[in-house]
């Protein structure tokens, strides 16, 4: 079941005249809501982006590379993005692929940027994880295979998902900039 489908269903009757106002246009023809991939405004393209360590490296600064390249965590309440609230894309900060809306970001108290879903289910990867003597879920970009952070199932409606993401494997681009 997709988003607006569980809108309606959990949302009540002001999520189902939103929707309502949503998929009609002015001369009453229906209107396809768009997908939170089209709102991030880069089509996913499947091409993997592969590099060396020491481009990498080259790439990155210490941090992100420590982040995103060799799975560390940065500390709670620590990132750019944990706290913020503009409207935009998170995009991958190692390919620039287009990860998470902020319309799915939501304040988990956790002090890690946490969002319901990706922008499209292709543009993660999900592995298990097995280090810290405990099993999670890694959250990975498809297109570089940059470590993001981890996945839980105590998110809120609709998805019960929390992907709870590393700000420094992220990038904010301004929807005005799209």
């Amino acid at each position: 079941m997709r988003t607006y489908t569980r809108l309606v269903l959990l949302g009540g009757a002001l999520a189902a005249g939103a929707l309502a106002y949503l998929l009609l246009t002015s001369k009453g023809m229906p209107m396809r809501a768009p997908s939170i991939a089209e709102r991030a405004g880069k089509p996913f393209d499947g091409q993997k982006v592969v590099k060396t360590d020491a481009e990498w490296r080259a790439l990155l600064t210490p941090e992100q590379y420590r982040i995103t390249r060799a799975h560390g965590t940065e500390r709670a309440c620590s990132g750019a993005f944990w706290n913020t609230k503009g409207d935009g894309v998170y995009e991958c900060v190692c390919c620039a692929q287009p990860l998470f809306d902020s319309g799915t970001k939501f304040d988990s108290g956790t002090g890690w940027p946490s969002f319901t879903e990706a922008v499209d289910a292709e543009r993660v990867t999900l592995r298990t994880d097995r280090s810290l003597g405990i099993t999670r879920t890694e959250v990975l970009c498809s297109r570089c295979d940059a470590h993001l952070g981890h996945v839980f199932d105590d998110g809120p409606a609709p998805t019960g998902l929390r992907f709870c993401i590393n700000s420094v494997a992220l990038k904010f681009i301004p929807r005005e900039l799209k």
